[in-house]
Parts: structure tokens; C-alpha cells; sequence
């Protein structure tokens, strides 16, 4: 999807946000989904309670989501395999390597002020965008 969307844009990111608040007001807790993840793998017996049905609530989301509307889902990969287990691999060593993820920097970290989320926020839009260019230009994907 390439077109510019700006409605829907705003309703999914207000909706982020809400969320996001509603987490830290109601729980006092950050919606850095790698942390949560990470914790109920890690340290199920503390809160992993919590953990797992926030992760569950995620999925249950996406599969409402595609109930609704199952157009809105590709039917299958739109980038070959071998190359999206790369990515992953690289998502996961950037989050280590930036001491968390997007969601908990972008929407997170910097509604709290962090310096350290925004210059990791700023990080994370320019290694997306070179990536994009790379993958397009040498691969020639369309993702």
C-alpha cells in the first residue's frame, strides 16, 4: 500500500496513543511491546499474568481486524521468505542494540520526553528509510 491515507492514518495513530495512555494511567506501565514480551517469557511468575494478556489482546486485535475486513490482509508474503527472516533478525538486534523497540521509544518514550527515545526514534525512521531504498533498489521487491 503506497497511496496516501491520511484518515485512517490518524484514527490508527490516535487509537495507538489511547492505548498507550490508557496502559500507563490504568497500570502504570509502558507499552514497549518487546519488554512485555520479553518479560513474559523471561519473568512469567512476577507479572507474566499481565504480559500474556496484553500480548493476547495484540493477536486477538489482528484476527478481529481480519474477521472485519480480510481485504485489508495480503493472501500471502509480499517479500520472499528468506528475506523477511532477515529483517527479523535485524529487528530484534536493533531493539537489543537500542535498549527497546519502536513502540516503546516512538510512542512511548517520547509523549515522556526521553531524549535517548527520540534520538533512537530519529535512528529507527532513517534506517527504515535506507532499508526501503536498498530493498527496492537491489532487490527489487515492492515492499
Amino acid at each position: 500500500m503506497t497511496e496516501l491515507t491520511p484518515l485512517p492514518s490518524l484514527a490508527g495513530g490516535l487509537l495507538i496513543g489511547l492505548s498507550a495512555s490508557m496502559l500507563l494511567l490504568t497500570h502504570g506501565r509502558v507499552a514497549g511491546i518487546t519488554s512485555i514480551y520479553e518479560g513474559a517469557i523471561t519473568a512469567p511468575a512476577r507479572d507474566g499474568g499481565f504480559r500474556v494478556a496484553f500480548l493476547a489482546g495484540l493477536v486477538s486485535a489482528g484476527f478481529i481486524m481480519w474477521l472485519i475486513r480480510p481485504e485489508a490482509f495480503p493472501a500471502g508474503p509480499v517479500t520472499p521468505l528468506w528475506l523477511t527472516a532477515i529483517a527479523g533478525f535485524v529487528v530484534g538486534f536493533g531493539t537489543r542494540l537500542g535498549s527497546g523497540c519502536t513502540s516503546g521509544h516512538g510512542v512511548c518514550g517520547i509523549s515522556r520526553s526521553s531524549t535517548r527515545s527520540l534520538v533512537a526514534t530519529m535512528i529507527f525512521i532513517a534506517t527504515g528509510a535506507i532499508t526501503v531504498f536498498l530493498v527496492r533498489t537491489l532487490v527489487g521487491s515492492g515492499a
